[in-house]
């Protein structure tokens, strides 16, 4: 299968753990509900299909994409949904990337039909990643951010519509 080196594969590899990492946290987060806590919900959009999962992760600027140095990661099943919005509860205000990967098969791999996307939604290429300013946000409160999702074609990636 061909990978998707755009997306930091490392990074975004779904890995199977023994004991759940307290940095994960499900869709239905009752921290999303905390007027208290910062969130953010990231729109999802522009998904190839409603098959497969789709994962939201958020970083700091510390470690942006590296493997496993995101802060919080929300899995989410598609269910046939071509959109979906993720929640992701934060520990404290500050500045965040998020990092969105369509795992369209559920292998828990990189294939060549699965998707990305980032924040503020860089032009991507095959060549190289987004850096954390091009898609850093500021988050102090309860706040909304889409991402359109990129996919290979040809020799390029971007969104498929």
């Amino acid at each position: 299968m061909t990978k998707l080196p755009f997306l930091g594969l490392a990074v975004l590899a779904l890995a199977s753990s023994a004991s759940a990492d307290p940095r994960e946290t499900s869709p239905n987060d009752k921290s999303c509900d905390s007027p208290s806590l910062p969130t953010m919900t990231v729109h999802v959009t522009g998904l190839k299909s409603g098959a497969g999962s789709v994962r939201v992760q958020a970083y700091g600027a510390s470690g942006f994409l590296s493997k496993g140095k995101w802060i919080r990661r929300v899995d989410m099943p598609l269910n046939g949904r071509r959109s979906v919005d993720v929640c992701v509860p934060l520990p404290k205000a500050g500045q965040y990337a998020f990092v969105v990967r369509h795992d369209a098969n559920v292998n828990r791999k990189s294939d060549w039909n699965d998707g990305g996307g980032f924040s503020r939604n860089p032009k991507l290429s095959l060549m190289g990643k987004p850096s954390f300013g091009q898609t850093a946000i500021s988050v102090s409160g309860r706040e909304r951010t889409s991402v359109v999702m990129n996919y290979r074609s040809g020799l390029s990636v971007r969104p498929i519509g």
